[in-house]
């Protein structure tokens, strides 16, 4: 891997980590389209330690309080009344998912699940379904009346993230819009439980980004750091972004653009342009 491919493939996983259009799906795209090799599943489970240390920078306070509050419930019935520490555990519940499904498929995650074919595929689908969780969602339950179930189904959500395409954020918005959240909501939600998830796996693959193999571009150690801190600081700015933008408009905009980038795909896929 050269500097330059390190830099593009790193601002591209600042830039997608946090929108609803799978960073993971938009990696493996501009690596073979542009460079014409997969930058692989560890260097973007690697690359996310970057974007979910600006997670934990941007929501520090609530990361905060809620660990304390969390603590403090565990020996205190009337802390364990509070919707905080309910949130606390919903996010350890909801985390549970996309772990258990990581280890049990990762080979396949590596491998099989990298085709370009899935990932336009799953770019179109679950575009397709986010757009109907906005149109029909009732969007009227705000973090006071966050649920188990909510954490329970948007934790399932995230872990189809683990096919690139489908998209984290994407999985839980659209989750938490069908159930009846609010963007805000589902968008804040999806950050915080995404923390626990993504921070394990990306700590259990840097061995796997080093390793010599005969396929696939291979970053150094000094590539890898330099990228991992390019993705937070670009992913930083994204979340501030979001956050706004879904406090006023509707996820369509992120509908159409999986649609249009999925036929793109199949369309370069069919003509030769890349291989899958």
């Amino acid at each position: 891997m050269s500097w330059l491919q390190a830099m593009v493939l790193a601002v591209v996983q600042g830039l997608t980590e946090f929108l609803p259009i799978s960073s993971s799906g938009h990696l493996r795209i501009v690596s073979e389209l542009f460079f014409g090799d997969d930058a692989g599943a560890s260097f973007t489970a690697v690359t996310q330690i970057g974007t979910e240390l600006a997670v934990v920078i941007y929501f520090a306070k609530d990361i905060v309080r809620l660990v304390a509050v969390w603590f403090r419930g565990l020996f205190n019935a009337e802390v364990r009344r509070t919707q905080d520490y309910r949130l606390a555990w919903y996010v350890i519940v909801g985390s549970i998912p996309i772990g258990v499904l990581g280890l049990l498929f990762q080979d396949y995650i590596r491998s099989t699940l990298r085709s370009l074919w899935i990932t336009g595929a799953m770019l179109i689908v679950f575009g397709v379904l986010m757009g109907l969780a906005e149109r029909f969602g009732q969007q009227r339950r705000g973090q006071d009346r966050l649920q188990l179930r909510d954490g329970v189904v948007m934790g399932f959500a995230q872990s189809l993230a683990l096919i690139p395409g489908v998209s984290r954020s994407g999985g839980t918005i659209t989750a938490g819009l069908t159930l009846g959240l609010d963007r805000p909501t589902a968008v804040r939600f999806s950050f915080l439980l995404a923390i626990p998830a993504v921070f394990a796996a990306g700590l259990s693959e840097i061995p796997h980004v080093f390793e010599p193999s005969s396929h696939g571009l291979q970053p150094s150690v000094a590539q890898m750091v330099v990228a991992t801190v390019v993705a937070g600081v670009v992913g930083y700015a994204v979340i501030a972004w979001l956050l706004r933008f879904v406090e006023r408009h509707s996820v369509y905009l992120f509908v159409w653009y999986r649609i249009v980038l999925g036929l793109l795909v199949f369309a370069l896929l069919g003509f030769g342009v890349m291989q899958p």
